[in-house]
């Protein structure tokens, strides 16, 4: 099976980190290719590792990204 996921990668201080909104899992890295490596190493150990009822629960099916404007003053 394959799961098509969405990975949101920031830049915090001198490193990457990534996230898996569906599933709220993290990773970090180096570069962005280093931490979207590591999501996907750290997404595919949570699929081998989980029974079909922990991914059923904690995998969101819905997930919206969108940018917002936010009025100051």
């Amino acid at each position: 099976m394959q799961y098509k996921l969405t990975a949101i990668i920031e830049k915090e201080d001198n490193e990457f980190v990534s996230l898996c909104p569906e599933l709220d899992i993290a990773s970090q890295g180096h570069t962005v290719e280093e931490a979207k490596r590591n999501l996907e190493e750290a997404l595919t150990l949570f699929f081998e590792c989980a029974s079909s009822e922990e991914i059923k629960e904690n995998l969101s099916e819905e997930i919206y990204i969108t940018p917002i404007e936010v009025a100051i003053g």
